[in-house]
Formats: C-alpha cells, structure tokens, sequence
C-alpha cells in the first residue's frame, strides 16, 4: 500500500489550524485583558453591588449625571452585539450603535489605540461574563440631553486620529506617551478644561480641580523641579505610596484597579515619559529648615499633625506619609494641602502589609485664620515655597475647593 506524504502532511497541517487559531484568539483576549486594567475599564463601569463591567457608575458633570454602561458580552444590555467595527466607532469616534457617546466616556483619549490594541480590547470583552443589569437613563439637563447636539461638540473638539510618534523621541518614551495619552487617559483628569469643557490641550497636564481635590500638575516641568525620580513615580503608581507622598482621592482607585498591574517594562516608559527623561533621575536634597517655636503655626502642627506625621514631619509607617520631600505641600498652590486639612483622607489600604490610617478632617476645628497660619508653617518648615500667604488668599481657595465638593454632588 502507498502512502501519500504530501495528503498526510496537509491533513496534519489542517488539524493544527484551529489550534493555532484558537491560540491566537486565546492571546488576543489576554492581550485586552491587560489592556483593559490598563485603562481602568473595570473600575469606572462596575458600581458596588452590581457585577464587574455591568455599568451604572454615575459620573457627575456641570450638565448632570451621566451614567456607565454596560460593558460586558451580554447582547441585550451589554455590547455583546457588537461587530469590531461598531467597537472601534465608539473607541476612536464616542459613536455606538445607539448613538454618541458622551465624552464622560474618555473616546477623546482611547482614539490614539492602535487597530491591533482596540481588536485585543474588543476580542476580551466579547469573552466577558455577560452581565443582565439594565443601563440608566442619564440625568442631564435640555439641551445637552440630546445626544444630537454631541455631533457638533465632536465636530469642533475631537481628532480621532491614531497615536504617531515622535520621531526625536525614543521608543521608551513614545510607548509612555501611548499609555499615559491613550489607555491611562491622565489627560482627562489631570488637564484644565475649555469653556467647551474639552481638555484645553494648550495647558496639557497642568493640573485641574475635581470634587474637592485637584488632579495635580504632572508636566515633566513641575515633576523635575518638585525632584521626583523614575523609582518615586514607580513607587506611586504601582504602590500608591513613596518618598514623594501618597495618593488621595479619586487616584487612588486608579493606582488599585490600573497602574498598579502595569508590567516592568510599560512602568519604566510611563515614568521616562512623564520626566521626559529614560535615565533615573537623582534625588535632590530633602528640605527640612528647622521649626521655629515662636510661630503660631507650631502650636497648631505639634498639637494636631506631630502625633502621626512625626514632630519633625518624618512620618511613621502604616499610620501616615512623611511631610518631607512631600509633593502635595510642595505646590505653588496650596489646594491639596488644605484640602486634607479640610476633607480628611480616607483610610488606604495597598496592601495586606502596607496602607496608612485615616487622616481626620479638621473642617469643623480651624478657622480661615488657623488653616492659614499651619499651611504657612508646613510650607516654612518644609518646603521653599513662599510662606506668607493672606487669610483672603486662604478663603478663596477654600471657596474653590467647597464649590468643587458642591458641583461633584449636584
């Protein structure tokens, strides 16, 4: 009997096909699957008690509530329905299937995804459990209830084009730019907004005040001259903690859903990127000028701050960040700063072994006249920012940080 090779080897070459197919899919799908922490997807469309990516999350805006949808592969609620293409509209152009997207959905950042990374995206939500939990209807005042009007607003304030990098700049750095302008979507966050509410991109990065806290300025400029390094910016971001301080607010959740999953390598092209530097970066001295006993502002920090942040600002592990070196008290600005003194800071906890207790708030302890004289003294003791700011100067950020709370309420 004789055998024909040739028909044995194609068959054995067609039985391996679907194996090889699958294995791609397969790594696609895990592909997304860190794209998608990457882009702290989980986090935004999961509320407490419903089931992860089954939306309802309200995000509140100057025009009213906008609720998250329903991301998983259910196909009545969910995007289970979707073709690719219908996927890729509504990353790259805020378009699905029903209509515009409002741009609570950061379409304005995810449009710089490669076709690669969106089909990666695409193919692991499709493999998601799916979720039978029924979308909100937003609560937005006329007219910006009519997503019609979203056509025009893309028209003027959205460039759907893909990421291009930078020729003068490396590979390092352009993969940081990608992550931290694309998926991480910092911008939305840490960017100013227009009088059109989109990101002012002439003040890319700058900062911007948000429920009461602010976003900080995270421009390669303000990170250099606070004397942030590549491992401090590592250690935050992975952590939530390092030399530099912690982080608050509405960052935390995204160092624990996103950031913090980063691998080695994407971690080292965020923070080459952000210093605008690939080389470490060294520490400058750390600022500590002495207390002067005499100062008003002494008695408030030894009688309310001393007992956890250390009498001389050395903090103490698992109950509070250090004052020296800390970015939040050195900032031109003193928002952050005062807003703990008025907000608190919810307990933090990064770790089975690692977190900080919970920082009181103080809103019903100090006076305009004492919140000034304590900035005005952690400033003098521990950083080289001017420490002679007015009691009108204090009212008026405090103003702002109450409206923000106000706002983010409403």
């Amino acid at each position: 009997m004789k055998i024909n090779l040739n028909a044995l080897k194609l068959s054995a070459l067609l039985l391996a096909l679907p194996l090889t197919v699958n294995a791609a899919q397969d790594e696609l799908v895990e592909q997304g699957k860190y794209l998608a922490k990457l882009g702290d997807c989980t986090a935004c469309h999961t509320i407490d008690v419903g089931q992860a990516n089954g939306g309802g999350l309200p995000f509140t805006t100057p025009f009213g509530i906008v609720y998250s949808t329903n991301i998983s592969s259910d196909e009545e609620f969910g995007i289970g329905h979707y073709s690719l293409e219908d996927f890729t509209n509504a990353m790259r152009g805020g378009v699905a299937p029903k209509g515009n997207l409002y741009p609570a959905m950061p379409y304005t950042s995810y449009h710089l995804l490669t076709d690669q990374d969106i089909e990666a995206l695409y193919r692991y939500f499709m493999s998601t459990k799916p979720v039978k939990q029924e979308n909100r209807d937003n609560d937005l005042m006329f007219p910006t209830n009519i997503r019609m009007g979203l056509k025009a607003w893309n028209l003027v304030n959205h460039d759907s084009k893909v990421f291009e990098a930078d020729a003068d700049k490396s590979e390092e750095w352009n993969r940081g730019s990608y992550i931290v302008n694309g998926l991480g979507h910092c911008g939305e966050c840490h960017t100013p907004r227009d009088v059109m509410f989109a990101m002012d991109q002439s003040r890319h990065f700058e900062g911007e005040l948000i429920g009461g806290a602010e976003a900080s300025d995270i421009t390669p400029q303000e990170l250099n001259r606070q004397g942030w390094t590549k491992q401090d910016l590592d250690d935050v971001l992975r952590k939530g903690y390092s030399r530099k301080g912690t982080v608050f607010a509405g960052m935390y959740p995204v160092v624990f859903h996103s950031f913090s999953h980063l691998t080695k390598d994407d971690m080292s092209a965020v923070t080459s990127y952000l210093l605008d530097n690939d080389a470490e970066v060294a520490a400058k001295p750390d600022i500590f000028n002495g207390h002067d006993k005499s100062d008003p502002g002494y008695a408030l920090y030894s009688g309310y701050c001393a007992g956890c942040h250390g009498i001389d600002g050395e903090g103490k592990p698992n109950v509070s960040p250090a004052l020296i070196a800390n970015a939040t008290i050195d900032k031109a600005v003193p928002i952050n700063t005062l807003s703990v003194m008025l907000n608190g800071v919810e307990e933090q906890r990064y770790s089975h072994t690692h977190g900080f207790y919970a920082m009181p708030s103080y809103r019903d302890t100090f006076n305009v006249k004492q919140l000034t004289e304590l900035t005005n003294y952690i400033r003098k003791v521990w950083t080289k920012q001017p420490s002679d700011l007015t009691e009108s100067q204090v009212q008026g950020w405090v103003d702002k940080i109450e409206d923000s709370i106000a706002d983010a309420a409403h």
